[in-house]
C-alpha cells in the first residue's frame, strides 16, 4: 500500500521544499519507488531536481482544471534512482473545476500511481487554500519543518490547528510525526530560545532532530541536486540521512516499504 507524506507550515520559507526533495532522494536510495509531488505553485520541489514544466506541459495542478486528467500524466523520472517528479504549474491560480477536498486523495489511490510507487511525498503550499486541505486529506502522516525564529512559531500553531481540524473532521487517522527544525545553528541564543518555546508548547516527543545550517544545502538547490548527490559527505547530507531514520522508526507504513539502507556517515553534534 503506498504511503501519503504531507510536508507542511503555514510559514512560507520554513524549508519544505528543501526537506521533500532530500528526503526524496533519501528513501529513493534505500530502494523505495518514491513520488514527489509538487503541490507549491512556486515549483521548488520540481526545481530542486532540476525539473520545471514549460507551457502547456503536463504538471500536477491539472487535476484540478482539467475534467479526466491523471496525475501519472504529469509524472517525470529525475536523475536519482527510484524518484520521480510531478512538476508544479507555476501560473495555477488557485481557480479550479475541481473542489473536491477529495481530488488528490482519489488521485493518489488509483492504480496508476499505488502499482508503480510505495511512498508519495507532498509538497505543499503554506497558503490555507484547496490545494492543502486536499494534501492534508490525502495523507496518512504531516511532517512540519520550521526555521528557529520567532516567526516561524506562529505558523507552526497555525499549521497544527488546521491539521487537527483536519483529523477530527475528514481524516481521522492522520498521523503528525513531529516537527523537524531546519538551518540550525546552536550557537545563535534566539534559535535556543525558539526551540524551547517550540518544545514547551507542542511536547518533547514532538521535536525531531534538526537540520544544521549548511550552505551545501542551498548550493545544491541551485545546480537541481538533493544533497547527497551534491556533496554526500556534508552536514546537510548526513542529516536528512538521519532524519529518514528517525521516520522510519516513528512511522511503521513507511518503515516496511525500505528495501536496503544506504550508508552514509554518522550524525554527530551540532556544529
Amino acid at each position: 500500500m503506498t504511503a501519503v507524506l504531507a510536508i507542511s507550515n503555514r510559514k512560507g520559507g520554513s524549508g519544505k521544499s528543501t526537506t521533500a526533495v532530500n528526503l526524496a532522494a533519501e528513501w529513493g536510495a534505500r530502494g523505495v519507488r518514491t513520488l514527489l509531488v509538487d503541490l507549491d505553485t512556486q515549483g521548488h520541489a520540481g526545481l530542486g531536481y532540476g525539473i520545471a514544466a514549460r507551457r502547456q506541459e503536463p504538471t500536477v495542478h491539472m487535476m484540478f482544471t482539467r475534467p479526466g486528467f491523471c496525475l501519472h500524466e504529469a509524472v517525470r523520472p529525475t536523475n536519482i534512482e527510484n524518484v520521480f517528479v510531478a512538476p508544479a504549474d507555476l501560473t495555477f491560480d488557485g481557480t479550479s473545476r475541481e473542489r473536491g477536498i477529495s481530488t488528490l486523495n482519489n488521485q493518489l489511490r488509483a492504480a496508476d500511481i499505488t502499482e508503480r510507487f510505495d511512498l508519495v511525498i507532498l509538497d505543499t503550499p503554506p497558503s490555507l487554500d484547496m490545494l492543502l486541505i486536499n494534501a492534508l486529506a490525502a495523507a496518512d502522516a504531516a511532517l512540519v519543518p520550521m526555521i528557529p525564529h520567532a516567526l516561524s512559531t506562529e505558523g507552526v500553531r497555525q499549521f497544527t490547528r488546521l491539521f487537527f481540524r483536519v483529523a477530527t473532521s475528514i481524516k481521522p487517522d492522520l498521523k503528525l510525526l513531529g516537527i523537524v527544525p531546519v538551518m540550525v545553528n546552536a550557537r545563535v541564543n534566539h534559535q535556543r530560545s525558539v526551540l524551547r518555546e517550540i518544545e514547551t508548547e507542542f511536547g518533547r516527543g514532538r521535536m525531531l532532530d534538526g537540520i544544521r545550517m549548511d550552505i551545501e544545502l542551498a548550493e545544491a538547490f541551485s545546480a537541481g541536486q538533493p544533497i547527497r548527490a551534491f556533496a554526500p559527505l556534508s552536514r546537510g547530507a548526513q542529516d536528512y540521512h538521519h532524519l529518514a531514520d528517525e521516520l522510519d522508526e516513528l512511522w511503521p507504513p513507511r518503515r516496511h516499504a525500505a528495501r536496503y539502507s544506504s550508508a552514509l556517515p554518522a550524525h554527530d553534534s551540532a556544529a
